[in-house]
């Protein structure tokens, strides 16, 4: 991944998307050739000299303070996630250049991980990396993604781009498919030598365009929580809320899908349940015989 690019692209669209009235400077009726601040605007925001930001702008982030960035983000004024994105950028300028790490086989999942997520007999869950690789899933998972999991590893972000079914499963895909990309587009920043997630995202541009226009946007977003609505042909359309449970010494997270006490989606997941239980007793006894 070229870091000077992703500076530049990543600074240009956050000015962009400010208006001088937002920024409280006066604009004495200029017609502004293109949206957003100018880059003296934002340099005087952040309180450096215009060379100085152009520097930056042009993806010159190496050897930058922590208050020059910190600055920077107050001017820009970007949310906590787009603000780490910002020190990944700059860490990663600052950085020995390295050779791409080579690629990686998806991480193994500890016996103890894949026990807890057994356990979870009336919870949906699946663990994944940060390359959005799902590399174990439990029972109830597996029979809520309705085929999707019956072969581990599986690339959620191939899923959602690149499979068709992905558009009947999640009710909401262009909202999961913002947030899949804001993912890609911070983990991206934070290990640009990633080559597995280097060629992940090559592929994706080329192959999908609704993943190539998204990653235009230079968009960030961290989520440890969100609600998804799916639809599953045994129960219907079904409300869960995920949350991520990170695994920080494994490089992994675990995702957990739950539903509302006393809730329809707390029926349908009993459902569903017990159906994929069924299932498997039948499986179980025709291996058998």
């Amino acid at each position: 991944m070229d870091n000077r690019k992703d500076v530049h692209d990543f600074l240009v669209s956050r000015r962009a998307r400010i208006t001088p009235e937002q920024a409280g400077l006066p604009t004495y009726d200029d017609k502004r050739r293109v949206p957003g601040l100018r880059r003296e605007e934002v340099a005087s925001l952040a309180g450096v000299s215009f060379d100085y930001y152009a520097r930056l702008e042009r993806g010159n982030l190496a050897g930058v303070s922590e208050p020059v960035l910190e600055a920077l983000a107050g001017a820009l004024r970007l949310d906590d996630a787009e603000r780490q994105h910002l020190f990944g950028l700059a860490h990663a300028a600052s950085a020995p250049v390295r050779s791409a790490r080579a690629k990686k086989t998806p991480a193994r999942v500890r016996p103890s991980v894949l026990a807890i997520i057994t356990g979870m007999t009336g919870t949906p869950a699946y663990v994944r990396n940060a390359r959005m690789d799902i590399v174990a899933a439990n029972d109830l998972c597996v029979a809520l993604y309705d085929g999707v999991l019956d072969t581990l590893p599986v690339n959620v972000a191939r899923f959602v781009f690149l499979d068709p079914r992905s558009a009947g499963f999640f009710a909401d895909w262009n909202t999961v498919a913002d947030d899949l990309v804001a993912a890609l587009r911070r983990e991206a920043g934070r290990n640009p030598e990633d080559r597995a997630l280097s060629d992940l995202i090559g592929e994706l541009s080329t192959r999908s365009d609704p993943f190539a226009s998204r990653w235009a946007r230079h968009n960030v977003r961290v989520h440890s929580t969100a609600r998804k609505r799916l639809r599953n042909p045994v129960v219907g359309e079904i409300e869960l809320t995920g949350d991520a449970l990170e695994l920080t010494g494994d490089d992994l997270i675990v995702i957990a899908y739950s539903a509302e006490a006393g809730s329809h989606a707390e029926d349908q997941l009993k459902l569903l349940a017990t159906w994929s239980a069924t299932e498997r007793q039948q499986t179980d006894r025709a291996s058998q015989s």
